[in-house]
């Protein structure tokens, strides 16, 4: 099944939304800043299904509440 765009599979109803914010910044690791990703996940996300999605985006989220524990003060900018 192709995408038909970054956020789309044809054929699926729902598709799981990026979690980019247009804000890109690579840590030392590769890591984007903006949404947490690493530089692979950024390049697979076209292809991947939503069951590759959702497990991206826990990801994320894990790497994304380990950053705000080490660097404490505002929030990093969320979507």
């Amino acid at each position: 099944m192709e995408p038909t765009s970054d956020n789309e599979y044809e054929g699926e109803g729902e598709f799981v939304v990026s979690p980019c914010i247009r804000i890109c910044c690579l840590d030392e690791n590769d890591v984007c800043l903006g949404c947490f990703r690493t530089l692979d996940e950024i390049k697979d996300w076209r292809a991947a299904d939503n069951s590759t999605r959702e497990c991206i985006l826990q990801r994320c989220t894990a790497r994304r509440d380990a950053h705000d524990l080490r660097f404490p003060g505002p929030p990093a900018l969320r979507a």
